[in-house]
């Protein structure tokens, strides 16, 4: 699990003191994936077999009279070897996956997901339309903020991007506590500059941060 039980109940406590000083409703959601990525894998696995093809040329050109007697076993064996490999460690180890990752459609996907979220979870149906998403997605490294209509007008798109900028670093690190806790700050921060306060009344959505598998 991504949080334990009691930065959970950290995050949620926080929460509950945002929502009631200022009246918004907050959400935070952890996902591990906002996609499946199934090109990942073969694209890893092509890197690996043109590494593997030029090795074997290489060789080749080294070892004339060797390549000749073992053609077919020193050229196909070694590309299909090691492409293989490849594609295998872009399946288990994330951070050799994401140096596959493409930057514009790792942000499509999660924005993307964080929408479905957003709708999902009812965050357009608060009485006075203040509903607040923080959505992280672990494999990406990233973060996202939606907010609903009631902010138009008062909270600008780069202003609500400073509490995404204050998330990242921390989630980069593999620590999502951290990343909701600065994020939680910030959030906490930029609604009392924007003079947005107000006694909570009704929990219209949970408190506790939403944890899932994503794609």
């Amino acid at each position: 699990m991504p949080l334990s039980r009691a930065e959970a109940d950290a995050i949620e406590a926080h929460i509950a003191r945002i929502e009631h000083s200022t009246g918004v409703q907050v959400v935070t959601a952890i996902v591990r994936r906002s996609d499946a990525y199934p090109e990942l894998a073969w694209k890893a696995f092509a890197l690996g077999a043109s590494v593997a093809a030029l090795l074997v040329v290489a060789f080749d050109v080294a070892r004339p009279d060797w390549m000749l007697r073992y053609t077919a076993w020193s050229s196909v064996a070694p590309i299909l070897g090691i492409g293989a490999a490849s594609a295998i460690l872009a399946l288990v180890l994330p951070a050799y996956a994401r140096l596959y990752l493409n930057r514009v459609r790792c942000a499509g996907e999660v924005r993307q997901c964080a929408q479905a979220m957003f709708l999902e979870r009812q965050l357009t149906k608060t009485h006075r339309r203040n509903g607040v998403l923080l959505f992280a997605s672990m494999f990406e490294r990233r973060v996202e903020i939606l907010a609903d209509i009631g902010f138009d007008g008062r909270v600008a798109g780069a202003e609500w991007r400073k509490v995404v900028d204050a998330m990242t670093p921390s989630l980069a690190d593999a620590n999502p506590a951290d990343a909701f806790t600065c994020g939680l700050d910030r959030l906490e921060a930029l609604l009392a500059e924007k003079g947005i306060h107000g006694h909570g009344g009704r929990n219209e959505l949970p408190d506790r941060p939403i944890v899932g598998e994503g794609a």
